[in-house]
């Protein structure tokens, strides 16, 4: 009782008086052993030190049957990167918009959401976190601080993600992905013209803890992506599970360990 009440102390405020906050579930990262080859393959050696994870829970749209969509991910860690190994099970590789930068959530997407300290908060004209949407052309997108005109500023930003995918050779729906993904802190501004001197993304350590959290965009087919499936169970507010592009809030905590 006295654990479940700190809980809900600890929890953000996200507008009027509703709790926004995601399950009090951990999860954790075993330190790579090896150098991870990111081939889409993952069949390096310490991928064997790290747990699958369930991608299962419902944020928008319909529940997916398991011959639609299935997806299960591992973590791995270095002082350099964190290492996704995505497995996929999708019957429909779908993906209606060339523009990068145009409704990209509305094709098959993995979205990688980061939170550099734990902290929390609103992102969602900022990056205080990342919300990384990788297209399956493998550009990542994210929004950035809002224009001169007050339009929302899409941006593109492959430096920070290195992703490859590929199909399984046993199963034919089945496709594994593979990510390095550079993490960068609250400090990171976009780079103009003038100056091309990128921030320089933090280095990782035993102990760290950070904000995460895994989805994926499935469509079939449809002008508008059918079911946004994620890694951790989000309270709904006013009926809208939809919050992690918003608030760095309903994350779960990644501990990185040895």
């Amino acid at each position: 009782m006295k654990k479940s009440l700190m809980f809900l102390l600890a929890c953000s405020l996200f507008g009027f008086s509703t709790l926004v906050c995601a399950e009090e579930t951990k999860l954790t990262a075993h330190k790579a052993q090896t150098a991870l080859y990111i081939d889409g393959v993952g069949n390096e050696k310490s991928w064997q030190l790290a747990t699958w994870n369930p991608l299962n829970e419902l944020i928008l749209g319909v529940m997916p049957s398991a011959e639609d969509f299935s997806g299960r991910f591992k973590i791995l860690w270095d002082e350099k990167q964190l290492y996704l190994l995505v497995e996929i099970s999708d019957d429909i590789l779908f993906d209606q918009h060339e523009n990068p930068l145009h409704l990209y959530w509305d094709d098959d997407t993995l979205e990688v959401f980061i939170d550099e300290d734990a902290s929390g908060g609103n992102h969602q004209f900022n990056f205080n976190a990342f919300a990384y949407h990788i297209a399956l052309d493998n550009q990542v997108v994210d929004i950035g601080p809002n224009n001169n005109d007050g339009s929302t500023n899409f941006v593109l930003l492959n430096d920070h993600i290195n992703s490859v995918w590929r199909r399984s050779t046993d199963k034919p729906n089945k496709i594994i992905w593979e990510l390095a993904v550079s993490v960068y802190d609250s400090n990171f501004e976009l780079s103009t013209a003038q100056d091309k001197k990128l921030k320089k993304p933090v280095n990782l350590t035993l102990g760290k803890t950070l904000g995460f959290m895994l989805a994926y965009c499935d469509n079939d087919g449809s002008t508008e992506r059918e079911s946004f499936i994620g890694s951790t169970s989000i309270k709904a507010v006013n009926g809208d599970k939809n919050l992690g592009y918003i608030t760095a809030d309903v994350f779960q905590k990644l501990q990185l360990i040895k």
